[in-house]
């Protein structure tokens, strides 16, 4: 039985090695690490993805797939409901690094199916929104970006890169504290508290600079 990580890379900051030390560090023994990269992977279904073809593949009843959270099995709520049924169909334990939630078919009663499948669906539906608001907080950025194009002065660069902005945001969205996002990812509180106050002002400022 083998455990693989299922990584999505859509930004240049971001890497798959990365999101499998994640993973390791929260317990996982990772066997195998597939992932798509480019915005591409964004905008087609799991199964159409080059990568996501071939995770269908390799996966066998008993094996376990870990994705750092169920965004990266779906562009929405019922995409990512359809693609943890049908590995749970298959005998394949689905489990996330943020929340440590796990997925398993092999659940007979029905009242723990019910449950599970409750959940299933409100988390994909989480998941979605988050998306849907992280996606809304970058056009505001680009917006931002472009109103201020024809001024030369971009004010002080970022002191955090935009893989930092991305954990900061989703650690916040999961009802993390200032003071342990600043301590997972660096930065200090101040930049955290800025980053939590003003999101798209964070985003355009990544904007502005490029990064």
């Amino acid at each position: 039985m083998k455990t693989i990580l299922y990584a999505r890379v859509a930004t240049l900051d971001q890497t798959a090695v990365r999101q499998a030390d994640e993973a390791r560090a929260s317990g996982f023994a990772i066997d195998e690490v597939v992932w798509d990269e480019g915005l591409s992977s964004l905008r087609v279904p799991l199964a159409e993805r080059p990568q996501g073809r071939r995770l269908f593949d390799l996966l066998r009843p008993g094996d376990t797939l870990v994705v750092r959270w169920l965004d990266r099995l779906g562009r929405n709520d019922a995409e990512v409901t359809d693609a943890i049924r049908e590995f749970m169909r298959r005998g394949v334990i689905v489990r996330t690094v943020i929340k440590a939630l796990a997925f398993d078919g092999a659940t007979t009663d029905p009242t723990q199916q019910a449950v599970r499948d409750a959940l299933i669906t409100f988390l994909a539906a989480t998941a979605q929104a988050q998306a849907e608001a992280a996606k809304e907080a970058q056009r505001a950025g680009i917006e931002r970006a472009k109103a201020s194009a024809a001024n030369k002065y971009r004010g002080r660069k970022p002191s955090y890169s935009r893989a930092q902005f991305e954990t900061v945001r989703d650690l916040l969205a999961q009802g993390t504290g200032v003071g342990p996002v600043a301590a997972a990812t660096g930065l200090s509180r101040q930049t955290v508290y800025r980053m939590r106050d003003d999101e798209a002002r964070a985003e355009a400022a990544l904007a502005e600079w490029g990064m």
